[in-house]
């Protein structure tokens, strides 16, 4: 297979894992999409954080990110709290509701995970679990403002 075989493999098999994963996402907690789960996931390795740095991380329009964050306030998983070094700015954190469905839902995906590649050699999950830490890392190159 030559380089851009295997681009054209990787994206149509990206698509693939992308499609399973927002339909196993409803399969594990029919109120909780893929990107809530993302974006409550992120809410607890960060300890909270602005809408709008969860817009920049995730490149996602404002507006997306804001009827994300409503459905989860709504839905008691997640508050607002004044940050304590500036007033005017809002911090989104789990409230325990929050933290103990993104736990009970992140075991379930971890299981599946574990299903999943439970027959994989030891080296081919670590060169996986590399070559995808590697794809992820990557950041398009940004123009210098002058």
């Amino acid at each position: 297979m030559n380089a851009a075989e295997a681009v054209e493999t990787i994206q149509r098999e990206m698509t693939i894992f992308a499609r399973r994963a927002r339909a196993s996402a409803g399969r594990m907690h029919p109120e909780l999409s893929l990107v809530s789960y993302t974006l409550l996931g992120h809410l607890e390795e960060r300890g909270g954080c602005r809408a709008t740095d969860l817009a920049a991380h995730y490149a996602l329009d404002k507006s997306t990110v804001s009827r994300q964050v409503a459905a989860l306030e709504r839905t008691g998983l997640i508050e607002r709290r004044l940050d304590p070094e500036d007033h005017r700015v809002q911090v989104l954190h789990l409230t325990e509701a929050g933290r103990s469905i993104l736990a009970q839902v992140t075991e379930s995906r971890r299981a599946a995970f574990r299903e999943r590649l439970a027959q994989w050699p030891e080296d081919d999950l670590a060169r996986f679990a590399d070559y995808l830490v590697r794809y992820n890392a990557w950041e398009p190159e940004r123009e210098e403002e002058a």
